[in-house]
């Protein structure tokens, strides 16, 4: 298989697909103020092709911010592609699709993956599809887009969660997913007074979330939103840690981008040593695919603050090239197989 990336800083989609022929599956990574326009001509310039689209940053070895990015994949691949729709209240209704999808490209466990772009309720989402595609064992890797809106097949949906299913006849997939923090000090927090539907923690051990934050970093409010950079929360499950970013601040309480129910049990992170990470990570990639055909990758928008901040973005970029065609998304939250995690880099490689 092969994989394509365009791009038009301006947003010019004529210009992002220029030498694109015979593609056999299509993502647009849009701008909210052409996505809708971007959606329909993609759809005229390809009928029948099937595509997913989102809002969002889109990358290879450079960053496109505003205008309009353009991956796809031809030569060796069956792919469907299709949408759950009341995504907030019951994407279930939708199961079907994927179960009939997944029938028609023969999707296995070595070889076939499922690409999301979601507008919310991902944890919802993520527990449906996953229902399906973990009785083969099949992977997942997405992430949420900007503005609440995706795209199918040429036509635009809100409140859902556009999937892809690839097949590659060249050889394996695999799912991976990158955590550049570790845990601070021994913290343990358990939440009370949350609002699961608003993800907001009202207090830890008893105690208001906002002033136990502050307290342990020495913070003022005013840098909370920062500070969740190098420090956010995390959710021990089994053996794996779930990232936990704070979104704001709500009187003595803490939005999160994540879930919290009362008596979760939450530890605090700090961030490590991320260029060795990063390094480690695409090691393990070479050694598990010594023929890498394509990596596509969702990056969280705090992750790209971070190291654009720390001057690192650039470089991130240019090492992750050396895999081979790498091409990704910067999202609002990330997905991996039933996980939907905050402040982490999830991907999938083609063999």
């Amino acid at each position: 298989m092969k994989q394509f990336f365009g791009t038009s800083q301006n947003g010019n989609l004529q210009e992002a697909v220029r030498g694109l022929k015979s593609p056999q599956l299509i993502m647009l990574l849009s701008n909210s103020e052409q996505f809708e326009t971007h959606v329909k001509e993609l759809e005229r310039l390809y009928p029948h092709v099937p595509s997913i689209g989102c809002m969002g940053m889109s990358y290879d070895v450079s960053i496109v911010e505003k205008g309009v990015g353009v991956i796809a994949y031809y030569d060796g691949i069956s792919a469907a592609a299709n949408v759950l729709e009341h995504a907030s209240t019951m994407p279930v209704k939708y199961i079907k699709r994927v179960e009939t999808d997944l029938a028609a490209i023969h999707g296995s466990q070595n070889d076939t993956v499922c690409i999301d772009f979601c507008t919310g309720n991902d944890a919802c989402v993520l527990t449906t599809l996953y229902s399906v595609l973990k009785r083969q064992g099949i992977s997942l890797v997405g992430g949420t887009g900007d503005a609440g809106k995706v795209s199918v097949n040429g036509t635009v949906y809100q409140d859902a969660a556009a999937y892809a299913l690839i097949k590659n006849h060249g050889g394996r997939v695999k799912a991976y997913k990158e955590n550049i923090y570790r845990q601070m000090g021994d913290y343990r927090f358990v939440a009370s007074k949350t609002d699961k539907a608003n993800y907001i923690i009202g207090e830890l051990n008893g105690r208001s979330a906002k002033k136990v934050y502050q307290d342990i970093l020495h913070v003022t409010e005013r840098e909370i939103l920062t500070q969740t950079f190098k420090n956010p929360f995390g959710k021990i499950n089994g053996t794996d840690t779930c990232i936990i970013s704070i979104k704001e601040v709500n009187g003595n309480a803490l939005t999160c981008f994540r879930q919290v129910n009362d008596s979760d049990v939450l530890i605090l992170l700090e961030l490590g040593d991320y260029k060795a990470i990063v390094r480690n990570t695409i090691q393990t990639i070479r050694n598990d695919f010594p023929r890498v055909s394509a990596v596509f990758s969702v990056n969280c928008l705090f992750r790209y603050l971070l190291f654009t901040e720390n001057h690192y973005m650039q470089d991130y970029l240019k090492e992750m090239s050396v895999l081979g065609h790498h091409a990704g998304l910067v999202g609002y939250g990330e997905h991996y197989n039933n996980q939907f995690v905050n402040q982490s880099m999830t991907c999938v490689v083609f063999e």
